[in-house]
């Protein structure tokens, strides 16, 4: 035991710094990779971490939560692709706390690690390449939101023409109307949430691209960790699916946008949180690099 009644089969140290490598690679706000962790016996803890808060982008830090249940749900299935049994708790501490997560390593299964799930965390990217004008079919989209759902998120794929056209509209005018200025990622790699969105604009947008919303019940940390568990999950799958996901945080960073798509998209049926953009791409995915990652012992913590 682990005196918190978590029992323990096989020793997880060596495999939690390994984890906790792999849940780096998740996405972010501006690549920011806003968290830290904490290793204590069989169990790891996610902080988020308060000094890479992005005060101009994100003031109520929505998009740093978002990014730390992004990598929290990155860490749960690296510890899985490892071969080890994991139980999740989310803000132990409430809200407040910096300590967002804990993944507990509660058993080791047999057999050799999962080298595809592995690889498949390693090589996730964010691609912003214009997509192709093929359409995503329905049922994709519906796959990617009902894995979504699975992790505790609301989403809703917006299929219905009128309702994606209204999407788009507000897309663009959030990004017209702008919270702190331009604001350039670096991107085209793995990186995260995209404020800016510069894969596409306008009839492209509105013609192809597949959308999802994700969000919660509540506009909180709760919802928003959450949220970020549902956009790693559904992300992961697409990638390996050939598909490209492209989030988009700033019309939700706009309030009078983000009460016009719970409003007239979603009909009131939820708090939208987050944006995302579904596509195709043209091949030659490999080519698109990798964002340097801070190194483990950076985001370590005694």
């Amino acid at each position: 035991m682990d005196g918190t009644g978590h029992e323990v089969t096989g020793d997880p140290r060596e495999d939690l710094t390994r984890i906790v490598a792999l849940a780096c690679a998740a996405p972010s706000i501006h690549n920011s990779q806003p968290w830290a962790w904490r290793i204590r016996g069989d169990a790891l803890e996610l902080h988020r971490d308060a000094g890479r808060l992005l005060p101009l982008d994100d003031a109520d830090g929505r998009d740093q939560v978002i990014s730390c249940g992004a990598a929290l749900h990155h860490a749960e299935r690296a510890a899985q692709a490892l071969r080890w049994t994991t139980e999740l708790e989310r803000l132990p501490e409430g809200p407040r706390s910096s300590l967002l997560g804990v993944v507990h390593l509660t058993g080791r299964g047999e057999g050799a690690a999962d080298r595809a799930g592995l690889a498949l965390l390693r090589s996730r990217r964010t691609d912003r390449r214009r997509f192709t004008s093929w359409p995503v079919p329905p049922h994709r989209l519906e796959h990617l939101a009902g894995l979504a759902r699975d992790r505790g998120a609301r989403a809703q794929v917006v299929e219905a023409q009128s309702e994606r056209f209204r999407l788009w509209l507000l897309v663009e005018r959030a990004r017209e109307t702008g919270t702190s200025g331009p604001r350039t990622t670096g991107e085209g790699r793995p990186g995260g949430l995209c404020a800016h969105d510069t894969a596409g604009r306008g009839e492209d947008l509105r013609r192809a691209d597949g959308a999802v919303v994700l969000g919660g019940a509540a506009y909180d940390a709760s919802g928003w960790l959450r949220t970020g568990e549902a956009l790693s999950s559904l992300w992961l799958d697409a990638w390996r699916a050939d598909l490209s996901v492209v989030p988009l945080s700033q019309p939700i960073e706009v309030a009078q946008t983000r009460a016009a798509i719970r409003d007239e998209v979603l009909t009131g049926a939820f708090w939208p949180h987050l944006v995302v953009r579904v596509g195709w791409q043209a091949l030659g995915r490999d080519r698109v690099l990798p964002t340097p990652r801070r190194p483990v012992g950076d985001v370590l913590l005694p």
